[in-house]
């Protein structure tokens, strides 16, 4: 159940990624100089399985379903914090979610 808008990325910007596992667990990383050294620093922080997403000059958010952590939750990159946030918060509420808050977000140096 996971969505994501994706970017167009320039190789020169900082980088960095979000680890997503089960009930809530997560890891975050920004401003690295690639993103595989961005994607091992939040999987790192991540507990157990975790799957990523990555950015470049963007940001990043992670919404889960305070009712049920281990249910819905919703991803999402983009631009602006704002738009990544309520990005991230519609598709929670889209797979199931009843209260959908944010739990995480990041933005790189650019972003």
């Amino acid at each position: 159940m996971v969505s994501v808008i994706g970017l167009s990325m320039s190789s020169a910007s900082a980088a960095g990624a979000l680890a997503i596992g089960k009930c809530g667990a997560y890891g975050q990383a920004f401003d690295y100089a690639k993103p595989e050294a961005a994607v091992a620093a939040a999987r790192k922080q991540c507990k157990g399985e975790c799957s990523t997403v990555t950015m470049r000059r963007s940001c990043v958010a992670l919404s889960i379903d305070m009712k049920n952590p281990c249910g819905a939750y919703g991803q999402a990159v983009a631009p602006r914090i704002s738009s990544a946030l309520n990005a991230a918060t519609k598709f929670c509420y889209q797979y199931g979610g009843k209260e959908c808050v944010i739990r995480a977000w990041a933005c790189d140096a650019r972003g």
